[in-house]
């Protein structure tokens, strides 16, 4: 999972891109073109850079000529796998101005495909991760499959990381069709996976078990309290007084 410096400033960007998002040159929209194609080398190379993207649609904010809705449709997929971190909100709050679509013959296929991108965070964030993979996989989505993610490397691993995150902090155990459910794979597929990720299986019940971590661990506190008897008079005190006034 992306650590918080990591997502910050990625050890994938390049000095230009550095100064484009860090320098005096963020607003310039020369420079657009230079950024739209650092997203799709992110797009095919797995790399993410949440930073440059935001500038982006900065930019497109400020100049809404160079707006291109299939730039904005990658940027929203990129951020889709970021959870836990808040990179689709954040996105998401720079689109509330759209310029109409000034070519009629190429509709803009934003308006349709937001809500199914917004209903796909929705669920991925509230870790409903089987009825995710169902909107993804339905007739509904296929423009999105056939035309964004089919192109984004990785797209469906990287939603099985958000997955494997939320199961690593919440289970020591987990049935191996309920984990099928929520990574969307069964068979081999899973047994490959899982073996992948270094968890075991018991074969005889299939229940997978994940190593201790600190976040899945129980583990017991004592909270010890040190009132001295000063401030218990006082407390006795003002309780007293209160009792009176009533």
């Amino acid at each position: 999972m992306l650590t918080a410096s990591a997502w910050a400033t990625p050890p994938t960007r390049t000095e230009l891109i550095e100064s484009l998002v860090s320098g005096v040159d963020r607003y310039n929209p020369s420079n657009v073109g230079i950024l739209e194609d650092y997203l799709y080398h992110q797009i095919r190379s797995e790399e993410y850079d949440c930073l440059a993207n935001l500038a982006i649609l900065k930019l497109y904010q400020f100049n809404p000529d160079l707006y291109n809705p299939d730039v904005v449709i990658n940027i929203l997929i990129k951020a889709l796998t970021a959870l836990p971190f808040p990179d689709f909100n954040l996105c998401i709050s720079l689109l509330d101005e759209r310029p109409p679509n000034a070519n009629p013959d190429e509709p803009d296929p934003l308006p349709t495909l937001l809500p199914i991108l917004s209903s796909l965070h929705n669920l991925l964030q509230s870790c409903r991760f089987p009825a995710f993979w169902t909107l993804y996989r339905s007739d509904k989505a296929e423009s999105l499959r056939d035309n964004y993610t089919v192109e984004c490397v990785g797209f469906e691993d990287a939603v099985r990381n958000v997955v494997v995150h939320a199961v690593k902090a919440a289970f020591q155990r987990i049935g191996g069709e309920r984990l099928g459910s929520y990574l969307n794979l069964s068979g081999d597929d899973l047994t490959a996976y899982v073996a992948k990720l270094g968890w075991s299986v018991n074969d005889a019940t299939g229940v997978v078990t994940v190593p201790p971590n600190p976040d899945n661990q129980i583990e017991s506190t004592v909270v010890q309290e040190n009132i001295q008897l000063p401030q218990l008079v006082k407390v006795i005190a003002h309780a007293q007084v209160a009792t009176v006034q009533v």
